[in-house]
């Protein structure tokens, strides 16, 4: 993957994933437009005013922002635009969003790639969009003081207008554009040095304003991947082999498909970046066709070395390597957790295990492909077209340079579309039949070939000393490795112990703010699953899982100990050393949570129970600091209804109440459908599951009460997206133990495996 991926190596050895992401540009991803004549030249109209590459002032008053972040329905444009207006001073009515292109301007070298997840985007977005909002309004002021002959320090901008109160002139953003006297620009310098409003002066920034893009998406004219028509366009059906990965065609007869009306041509994908492998497109000239002729072609495949894999192979083999003392790499190294075992009062061992779980966003995966020339032009929703820009240049084999990307709406991602899959067979068949192709999957095809969330298995080892005191912790991971497989070295962490790089993005949250003085977490690559079962990022990434483990044996050395369990997170939670601020954070958090719960405050009837738990998801570096209380019911047979979940989460700068809140409690039920609901396997190299009778998320029917509670204390603003998913589990797990006795220690939870443990 990596030769399809132009890299400057100049000066990066040394960079971090995150530098990475907040400096693209350095290190050289260069996609589309480079070099290429009039491509981005009808992008920006002359006579309007851009005081940043990331919005535009029409003569008309109207601002336009240019959004570089995917929008799956989680509203990140109006988020972005809510903050330019913030500083800039524009009425809200005046605003507008548009999604950017690959365009390299906008590899902006403080925001950095164009990629969405990691809940990074208001985060990394917050400071860069204000900047360029302020930007704006003090270059629109100095050409209304030209324009009216008054100081430009007298001036007041408010609601998209400029006044001078001494004598009563005044300017609307308009008449200042179309006066041609805003032509102030500012150098990196400059806009590092403007002062910013502190949040006792924000007028836009923490009120639920309309979204922007809610018009659109109700009326009609947003357009998604799957809405794109392109004159003249034919459709592509891909057949998957029943192998996830690894398998090559042996033969295709299209003999049957010959007597499809509209027929064109079978194409087997060729695919050199490694993303896919055995497929097949049938492309004809309605979709309809084109699923008939793929149906009736008649294809054998060589199933390749994964043809036997199943998921009780991947764990056992998982099981293996956690075994050998020497395998993966050290995330955490703090101390000597063997020596603190060897001197503790008590030691508890537990394994933790989660399931494969696939992303199902509700507009499967599609995307358009035309050759223009020798310009390559791509219509799909994505989430990081940073990379995808390469892959599709390396499916066509030409030079990125000559990728051009429309981004469109999505109609959900959740990290799915973080990967360029469907943009492979489209740029194929599309080559091959010499038109515009459009490809859209299945729900089969997007289930059985997901990037999903890979399959873990945890051992957590814990010593305890004669006072309860947790003084040791181990934990080894060991998992597909999601990232690692994007082929980026700058996306991977140096390990501590110096053996490599690792992929943080499998262990993050195991690097918790609780004191241990002793404390190791290893990250094990499982190469069996790396390569039968390509996985990818799914909503909360490592701490989906991480927190699973350790948020449960948290409480299990409570229980251990005879304490509390959120008493005794709280005495963890002491901001010693590494800890300190964070953990504070956190510790709050979860106290409004439990008075929000009423948690222990009241007497619970027989087969009810309150669990805890906290985060620091997404990363540690990144955290938003979260915890739950949830509340469940055990029945003898060992049904779990969950009655409530209450979160509180610590955002520090709020944009949009009710946004956050909406985030946050969607969160919280896909973490819910992930504790309970969900679940994919594999067999003889193939996922099982095709469909959503077989693969069940969360129902409307199972939703349980929810509360939320969203701490804005004017701190820099954290992501929303993901990190109630990370809390939720462990939560239910720990309830599940204090309404009947029963520890589960594998997502997901099902009746079978609490009544099991009932009875232990």
């Amino acid at each position: 993957m990596n030769k399809h991926i132009k890299s400057v190596t100049a000066e990066t050895t040394d960079l971090s994933r995150r530098s990475f992401l907040v400096g693209t540009a350095a290190t050289g991803l260069v996609l589309g437009y480079a070099g290429v004549p009039g491509i981005g030249e009808a992008l920006a109209a002359p006579q309007n005013f851009e005081p940043s590459v990331w919005y535009a002032i029409a003569p008309d008053g109207l601002v336009t922002v240019t959004c570089g972040k995917a929008d799956m329905g989680q509203h990140i444009a109006s988020t972005m635009a809510q903050i330019v207006a913030e500083e800039l001073g524009a009425k809200w009515s005046d605003m507008r969003v548009q999604l950017a292109s690959n365009d390299p301007k906008f590899n902006d070298p403080v925001l950095g790639a164009q990629i969405t997840g990691g809940s990074w985007s208001t985060m990394m977005n917050f400071e860069a969009m204000s900047r360029a909002g302020a930007a704006g309004r003090m270059a629109l002021t100095e050409g209304a003081a030209a324009a009216m002959g008054v100081p430009a320090s007298e001036l007041v901008v408010r609601d998209s207008m400029i006044s001078h109160p001494k004598s009563k002139k005044a300017m609307s953003f308009a008449d200042v554009v179309k006066s041609g006297k805003a032509t102030k620009t500012f150098t990196p310098d400059e806009l590092k040095a403007i002062k910013l409003k502190t949040p006792e002066q924000y007028t836009m920034i923490g009120v639920s304003v309309p979204q922007l893009d809610i018009p659109a998406k109700t009326n009609g004219t947003a357009k998604y991947g799957i809405d794109v028509m392109i004159p003249g366009m034919a459709y592509g059906a891909v057949v998957t082999p029943p192998v996830r990965f690894g398998a090559t065609v042996k033969s295709v007869d299209d003999s049957a498909a010959k007597k499809v009306p509209g027929f064109i041509k079978a194409v087997t994908l060729d695919d050199k970046t490694g993303t896919t492998s055995g497929w097949v497109v049938a492309v004809a000239s309605t979709y309809a066709n084109a699923k008939k002729a793929a149906q009736a072609l008649k294809i054998a495949y060589d199933g390749g070395p994964n043809a036997k894999v199943s998921s009780q192979s991947l764990l056992d083999e998982a099981m293996r390597l956690q075994k050998q003392g020497d395998s993966g790499q050290f995330f955490v190294k703090d101390g000597d957790p063997a020596a603190a075992f060897g001197t503790a009062a008590k030691v508890l061992e537990a394994e933790y295990t989660t399931s494969i779980n696939i992303h199902a966003p509700m507009e499967p995966m599609n995307a358009t492909a035309e050759f223009k020339g020798e310009i390559l032009h791509i219509y799909s929703g994505n989430q990081f077209a940073t990379r995808s820009g390469a892959i599709a240049a390396g499916a066509a084999g030409i030079d990125p340079k000559f990728v051009v990307m429309h981004q469109m709406w999505l109609g959900g991602g959740f990290g799915r579309r973080l990967d360029a899959d469907m943009m492979i067979p489209a740029v194929q068949a599309a080559k091959a039949v010499g038109k515009p192709v459009k490809v859209i999957y299945t729900r089969e095809n997007d289930m059985t070939m997901d990037f999903s969330r890979p399959l873990t298995y945890q051992k957590v080892k814990a010593g305890v000393d004669g006072d309860g005191k947790l003084v040791a912790l181990s934990h080894d991971v060991v998992s597909a490795w999601p990232t690692a497989r994007w082929g980026i070295p700058d996306f991977l962490t140096p390990s501590v112990d110096k053996k490599g790089p690792l992929d943080s993005f499998t262990v993050n949250g195991a690097d918790f703010f609780y004191t241990v003085p002793n404390h190791h977490v290893r990250a094990i690559k499982n190469e069996m699953a790396h390569n039968a079962t390509p996985s990818g990022q799914l909503r909360s990434v490592a701490p989906g899982w991480t927190f699973w483990a350790v948020e449960s044996m948290i409480d299990e050395i409570a229980a251990a100990a005879g304490k509390d369990p959120a008493q005794f997170r709280i005495s963890l939670l002491d901001g010693a050393g590494k800890n300190d601020g964070g953990a504070q954070r956190l510790r709050n958090t979860l106290l409004a949570a439990m008075g929000l719960a009423g948690y222990g405050s009241r007497k619970l009837p027989k087969g009810e129970g309150m669990g805890v738990a906290c985060v620091s998801s997404q990363e540690r570096a990144t955290a938003s600091w979260t915890a739950c209380v949830a509340h469940v019911a055990v029945a003898p047979s060992g049904e779990v209804t969950v009655k409530k979940l209450t979160v509180a989460t610590d955002v520090g700068t709020q944009v949009h109440p009710d946004n956050i809140r909406a985030q946050v409690e969607g969160a919280a039920l896909w973490g819910l459908s992930l504790a309970m609901y969900e679940k994919a396997t594999l067999k003889d190299g193939g996922i099982e599951q095709t469909n959503f009778d077989s693969y069940t998320p969360l129902r409307m029917s199972q939703v349980p009460e929810v509360a939320i509670a969203v701490i804005a204390n004017g701190e820099k603003a954290t992501g929303v997206g993901e990190p109630a998913v990370t809390v939720i589990a462990p939560a239910i797990g720990n309830a599940i133990f204090n309404a009947s006795g029963a520890r589960v220690r594998a997502l997901p939870i099902t009746a079978e495996a609490v009544k099991s443990a009932m009875k232990a």
